[in-house]
């Protein structure tokens, strides 16, 4: 599921705290970022367990109104159309999502304001009105309405980011690409077919990758930062940005370690990060640092690049 720019995010991350922390077990961040990776897939079950809640608020809902004293006329009468909705059923024999979530305790029962919030919003917008008021009854026509949830209501949410951050904090950085992940599987589902959930990785190699590229930062964490002092005048590492030389060494250790993955595609993956997580001139820093030192490295013989996949991306 996750592909290799999350890896290299939370690869770079586990390397940094690391770092930080002083601690020397190479044994205890392999675990960590195997963790961090599998989290990925536990935030993509918990939020497709989402509209299923907002079902059972809105049937609570309907069966608060029929326990009134003097219901009203909508409370007597009231249109099931959300609650029928065929993905929901789906979602209730699917034999992974809900069993997943109760396996790892994910449940938004103790986010239940939050949910009532989320369906109160949800059920005011113009989609979700002509949805209901629409005398079409298909299963495109139920899918499409959840499809757009996960399109409109969630990424920019910032009480679900509090959420998620307050439930794990290796979720800070998956959100926008598990909704994704989210949107297209539902874009493939038909009435007939079964929802294909992920697994964590998303090639067979990609566990590999990771441990091999944070093993690598690791053990050569020293080296590769020392490499810095040939292009930084009055060289200081502790006047750097850490971050910038935790991107530095895992982009170096990447382009060592990886033959069938192009030197652009590392310079480029490693800028980007740096975008979101080290200063404003990073970028700056981080792609002359790694062109020259990945350049060097080149003609010295220390890096080779051989086989398919050296033009496009990782």
């Amino acid at each position: 599921m996750i592909n290799r720019r999350l890896i290299r995010i939370k690869a770079f991350k586990v390397l940094f705290s690391k770092i930080n922390s002083g601690n020397d077990s190479v044994q205890a961040a392999e675990k960590e970022l195997i963790h961090s990776c599998e989290k990925s897939l536990d935030l993509y079950y918990l939020l497709m367990a989402l509209p299923y809640e907002l079902k059972l608020i809105a049937e609570q809902k309907i069966e608060t109104g029929f326990q009134k004293f003097h219901p009203t006329e909508e409370e007597l009468y009231p249109n099931k159309k959300f609650v029928n909705n065929r993905l929901f059923k789906k979602i209730e024999n699917d034999p992974s999502i809900l069993k997943y979530c109760q396996r790892r305790g994910l449940n938004w029962k103790e986010q239940n304001s939050f949910a009532k919030k989320m369906y109160v919003d949800f059920s005011s917008k113009d989609y979700f009105i002509s949805y209901m008021n629409s005398t079409e009854s298909s299963f495109s026509e139920d899918l499409a309405l959840i499809t757009t949830f996960f399109q409109e209501e969630l990424e920019d949410s910032e009480d679900l980011y509090t959420i998620l951050e307050d439930m794990s904090i290796y979720w800070v950085d998956d959100l926008s690409y598990i909704l994704n992940i989210i949107i297209k599987k539902l874009s493939s589902l038909e009435e007939d077919t079964e929802i294909k959930h992920p697994d964590v990785f998303f090639k067979k190699d990609d566990e590999e990758y990771a441990l091999k590229l944070l093993d690598s930062s690791i053990a050569n964490y020293e080296e590769y930062s020392a490499l810095m002092s040939n292009y930084v005048k009055n060289w200081d590492p502790e006047r750097l940005a850490t971050t910038d030389i935790a991107l530095i060494v895992m982009g170096i250790a990447e382009a060592v370690t990886f033959p069938n993955i192009p030197l652009k595609v590392t310079i480029n993956e490693f800028v980007e990060l740096s975008k979101y997580y080290s200063t404003p001139n990073s970028k700056l820093f981080v792609n002359g640092m790694l062109d020259r030192i990945l350049l060097s490295l080149s003609e010295e013989g220390k890096i080779e690049k051989s086989g398919r996949g050296l033009v496009g991306s990782s």
